[in-house]
């Protein structure tokens, strides 16, 4: 059987001088192919606004000329297209199933990102076979030409999540200052700590819903000492964003709350956020080859051990 590196590195030779042979929705690209940035977002439990963040990111990095995509890989509860107050016809289920193609699925919205929308299927990558895993990992490498792919994964600990996160160039883990929020981030922590101790994970912390940079900070700092001293694992504060009454009326009303109202504090926040990781640059083997590379290798393993 043929090396499933030497595999990969078929897929990716045509991205001949730098280039990638698809763009987003059909735009030429002019950027390196390998260099789009992943941010995989996660939380330990549900409810702490890890698809608002999400989303709102996306925004923020538009703001700054950049070409974003968010891939939502919630596994059954798929709702960045909910929060966008769209229903897309097809979704990664479809690609799985070879129906249809990335670019196919790919929905430009109004805010100036695109979307991928997110289905049950994602649980079957470890279950594909060898040559359908390789054509399915082709069709990610279709979304190369982006600056920026967001990754909103699930809450908790599944082997995607894991997965994901382990690919990224940025894992950003959410939490709130409520005990049990800092309780099940901390175990997510933990758990990478546990199953990739050998990866710079570049793991950053943000704090939903707090009442000012204080709390914040307390918070950030608690989980970044204990994380350091008992697990031997750096985690960055990236920021936080303030409890703002914005951000549910931005909800209900289906809609970003940096549109609803782009000066709240909500907003600004997020902005502060976003700012701070592309003043961050990425290193040479990061990008969206390197995320392909990861993920491979990890879905190889898994279907592996199965």
């Amino acid at each position: 059987m043929e090396d499933q590196a030497e595999k990969l590195r078929e897929i990716m030779k045509r991205k001949k001088d730098g280039v990638s042979k698809n763009s987003l929705s059909g735009r030429a690209g002019v950027k390196p192919a390998d260099k789009a940035r992943i941010i995989t977002v996660t939380s330990g439990k549900g409810g702490v606004g890890k698809t608002n963040l999400s989303v709102n990111m996306a925004l923020a990095f538009a703001r700054l000329g950049k070409k974003v995509v968010v891939m939502d890989a919630d596994l059954g509860l798929a709702n960045v297209n909910v929060m966008l107050n769209m229903i897309p016809k097809y979704n990664l289920y479809h690609v799985i199933k070879k129906q249809k193609t990335i670019r196919e699925i790919l929905v430009e919205t109004e805010y100036g990102i695109s979307i991928v929308a997110g289905a049950s299927g994602f649980s079957q990558i470890a279950n594909m076979g060898e040559e359908d895993r390789r054509d399915f990992i082709s069709e990610l490498d279709t979304l190369s030409n982006a600056d920026i792919i967001i990754i909103d994964t699930s809450a908790g600990v599944s082997s995607n999540v894991l997965d994901f996160i382990a690919a990224a160039d940025d894992a950003v883990i959410i939490t709130t200052p409520e005990p049990t929020a800092i309780t099940d981030a901390y175990g997510i922590i933990k758990i990478i700590a546990t199953e990739y101790d050998s990866l710079n994970m570049g793991l950053k912390l943000v704090v939903n819903r707090a009442k000012g940079a204080g709390q914040a900070k307390g918070v950030a700092d608690r989980m970044i000492n204990i994380a350091g001293q008992f697990l031997n694992l750096k985690v960055d504060y990236l920021g936080f964003i303030y409890d703002d009454a914005s951000v549910q009326h931005a909800v209900l009303r289906q809609k970003p709350f940096m549109v609803v109202d782009p000066k709240c504090k909500a907003s600004i926040c997020v902005q502060h956020i976003v700012e701070r990781i592309d003043r961050n640059k990425i290193g040479e083997s990061a990008g969206f080859g390197a995320m392909l590379k990861r993920l491979f290798k990890s879905s190889s393993n898994e279907a592996n051990v199965n």
